[in-house]
């Protein structure tokens, strides 16, 4: 399961963004000033030319596929992102690539679900999280099912026995988190009316 490290995202406040560009440089980035000039108040993009690496810095959110509010949780964790927030990350993406499959399974496979971020991926936050919105929660079942897939295919048994077991646990939270009113009139609805964003209306 070894790959290259080619890309790096960021996640910070907006009231750090004039000092982003300045920090980068000192570090040996160059600024894709383009990009930067139309979407830097969201998102800036920076290149590595001596280790061929890209870096992505989101402000206070995350929005892809589904959104990502990162505000107030920044502090829970270092030097990363929480574990719960770095799942969300990857599950809220409807193509998940082999890339997304592989940091996923690792991440169940070295950590416990529970109900803290304290070096766990923290299952009440995502609960309830996903309970307010149908399409995020859609998206996030969707693919932990895919996930179990995937660790039967490609781990030992051991190995997948741990990932399929966590993932039906977080799953079991998921689905007995009470719904809002709002969740439950989507949810009647469900695939008839499209509930994300396609990646190409995604600012890149």
């Amino acid at each position: 399961m070894k790959r290259a490290l080619t890309d790096i995202d960021f996640m910070t406040y907006s009231k750090f963004n004039p000092g982003i560009k300045p920090l980068f440089t000192e570090l040996g980035y160059t600024s894709d000033d383009r990009f930067n000039a139309y979407f830097g108040m969201m998102r800036q993009q920076y290149s590595d030319p001596t280790n061929r690496r890209m870096a992505d810095v989101f402000f206070d959110q995350l929005e892809m596929c589904h959104t990502l509010d990162f505000r107030g949780r920044l502090e829970f964790d270092s030097p990363t992102i929480t574990l719960a927030d770095f799942l969300l990350e990857k599950m809220q993406i409807v193509e998940l690539n082999e890339k997304d499959k592989i940091d996923t399974v690792v991440l169940l496979r070295e950590h416990e679900i529970g109900d803290s971020d304290m070096e766990t991926i923290n299952a009440q936050y995502i609960s309830k999280l996903l309970a307010k919105d149908w399409g995020f929660y859609y998206t996030v079942t969707t693919n932990l099912s895919k996930i179990k897939g995937y660790a039967r295919s490609s781990m030992t048994e051991e190995d997948s026995n741990d990932v399929v077991t966590k993932t039906d646990r977080l799953v079991e939270r998921i689905e007995s988190e009470p719904k809002t009113t709002g969740w439950k009139m989507r949810a009647r609805v469900g695939t008839k009316r499209k509930w994300y964003r396609d990646v190409e209306e995604v600012v890149r």
